[in-house]
Order: C-alpha cells, then sequence, then structure tokens
C-alpha cells in the first residue's frame, strides 16, 4: 500500500470537520453572537474542542471563516441572477442580498475589522464587476464609470443601523445608486425603462 492512500481518507474528514464547524458557527453566531462559547459550536458540529482549534486557532479565525462562507455564498448567487434578470437588476439584487449579509452579520464586524478579509473583498470585488461589466455591455448601466466608483459607492451599506430601519435605508441608498448608474445608459436614453 502506498502512503498517500490513507491521508485522502483524513483530508477529507478533516474538511467534512472544517465544513460542519463553519455551518455550527454560522448557526450559532446568527442566533447568539459573537460571544457563544466556543465548545458550543464544537457540540453544535459534532467535534472535540480540539478539533474546533486544530482548523482555527483563534476565535477571530473561525468569525473570519464563517463570514468568507457567506459571502462565498451570496457571490456565487450572482451568476444565477445575471443569468435569471437583465444585468442592472441583477445588479441591484446582488446589493440587496449584500446589504442583508452585511447587516446580519454585524455582530461580526469586531473580529473582521482585526484584518484578514482582503479574500472576502477580492470576491464582492470581483462580482460587481461581472455584474457591472455585463450592464454596461447591455446597455442598461453606464460606461463612463468604473468598478471601482460602484464599489465605492456600495461602501455606504457598510454603515447601515442594524438596529433601526436597515432594510429602509439599503432600499433608499441602493435606489439612489442604481438612478445613477442608470442614467444616460443608452437603453435608457433609447427609451427602455428599466424595471426598479
Amino acid at each position: 500500500m502506498n502512503e498517500q492512500g490513507p491521508a485522502r481518507p483524513v483530508r477529507a474528514h478533516a474538511r467534512r470537520n472544517r465544513e460542519k464547524l463553519v455551518a455550527a458557527a454560522l448557526a450559532e453566531f446568527t442566533r447568539t453572537g459573537k460571544d457563544v462559547p466556543l465548545d458550543s459550536i464544537a457540540r453544535a458540529a459534532g467535534v472535540g474542542i480540539g478539533t474546533l482549534y486544530r482548523h482555527f486557532p483563534t476565535r477571530d479565525a473561525l468569525v473570519l471563516a464563517a463570514y468568507e462562507h457567506e459571502v462565498d455564498q451570496v457571490c456565487a448567487e450572482a451568476k444565477d441572477l445575471l443569468a435569471a434578470l437583465p444585468p442592472d437588476r441583477a445588479l441591484r439584487e446582488f446589493m440587496g442580498r449584500l446589504a442583508s449579509l452585511l447587516v446580519t452579520k454585524q455582530h461580526m464586524s469586531e473580529a473582521l475589522r482585526s484584518g484578514g478579509t482582503e479574500g472576502a473583498y477580492s470576491k464582492v470585488y470581483a462580482t460587481i464587476d461581472t455584474l457591472f461589466t455585463a450592464g454596461v455591455a447591455a446597455g442598461t448601466l453606464r460606461s463612463d464609470m468604473e468598478t471601482a466608483d460602484v464599489a465605492r459607492a456600495m461602501g455606504g451599506l457598510l454603515r447601515l443601523d442594524a438596529a433601526g430601519d436597515w432594510k429602509g435605508q439599503a432600499e433608499r441608498q441602493i435606489t439612489l445608486l442604481m438612478d445613477g448608474l442608470r442614467t444616460g445608459a443608452p437603453a435608457r436614453a433609447a427609451g427602455h425603462e428599466p424595471e426598479r
């Protein structure tokens, strides 16, 4: 038997444990907040606390992994949005989903501020770029802007008041941004008004 044979199941098992820990952490963070005891997360995942610490040596590492998982989900959904909707509406829907993620995960923000979110930001930026570029190509979004402009303008979504009417705040901000991105777009100039 070669030495690599037994290693594969161990890696697959370790990957499954990591996935279970991230899923349990997401559920517990959402239900209780980021200060939930780590042994509760390990128990919910069906693993020991040592397994948790092997994968995530600090609470912040676990919070970051859970956040990145959520970002991956929202960004992956963008492909389906683009297949089902005109690009400008897909971008608007993505912004709404991102706003929801940012608000519902605000309790993780302390750990996220400590760094390490570059990968998540890069995924969000790439998704914005894909949606925005498709909108420009379809003529439903103006072409004199750049993806970086859109990403900076979306920065206000980070400041939504989770304790207040964050859905209303997000809707108004997204409407304002989309109106600006659609103004002067070739399809609009030709009299094809976009749906809101």
